[in-house]
């Protein structure tokens, strides 16, 4: 099958993958630019997973500011080097996370800083509510409702707020497709949301 040059562009634009990676994605879809981005999607998951490991020195801190001037975030988003570090796809990444920070208000980045107590907590209201339900599926139910709760509260499991630009797509799976375009292992370190009264 013979895939027009317009194709592999439209797919570069969608995916930020190279012209070659585009093309043999669209051949192996048979031309179903969908199923082609499915597939550098899953690829370049692969390949962040394989950098995840690589030291991240350098970096940004970004910053979001309500209208209202009521709510404000600060975040800090690590990459390997200060070219990446100043590129405008990491810094407008980081930028639409500290927006998405802001609305979501995510009590930490990743499932090992949410407080023990605040798991345990969740975990007896929901045996609770599911104690009649038979002994044998009451662990997966009571899990299913902790993992539905963690997916509210840990910004890496949230959709980011910003669902027609990011089609629902994950923080971690924006984080993941950013690391990929980059070359680069990105790490979210830490945030810090303000809001009045709080």
């Amino acid at each position: 099958m013979s895939i027009s040059a317009q194709d592999v562009k439209a797919l570069r634009e969608r995916t930020g993958a190279g012209m070659m990676d585009c093309k043999k994605a669209l051949v192996e879809a048979d031309g179903d630019i969908e199923k082609a981005i499915e597939a550098l999607r899953i690829k370049g998951m692969a390949k962040a997973e394989k950098r995840g490991d690589r030291g991240t020195s350098e970096g940004t801190v970004q910053s979001y500011i309500h209208a209202n001037g009521k709510i404000g975030v600060l975040v800090e988003v690590d990459c390997e080097t200060d070219f990446v570090a100043r590129n405008d796809d990491f810094i407008g990444f980081a930028k639409d996370l500290a927006l998405h920070v802001a609305a979501a208000a995510p009590v930490s980045v990743d499932d090992d800083g949410v407080p023990a107590e605040d798991v345990e907590r969740e975990r007896r209201i929901a045996e609770e509510q599911y104690a009649d339900k038979p002994e044998a599926i009451r662990p997966r139910i009571v899990q299913g409702k902790i993992d539905s709760w963690l997916k509210d509260v840990v910004l890496l499991r949230q959709a980011h707020v910003n669902a027609d630009k990011y089609e629902g797509r994950s923080i971690e799976q924006i984080r993941a497709e950013v690391s990929q375009r980059t070359g680069e292992n990105v790490v979210i370190r830490r945030f810090s949301r303000f809001a009045v009264g709080d």
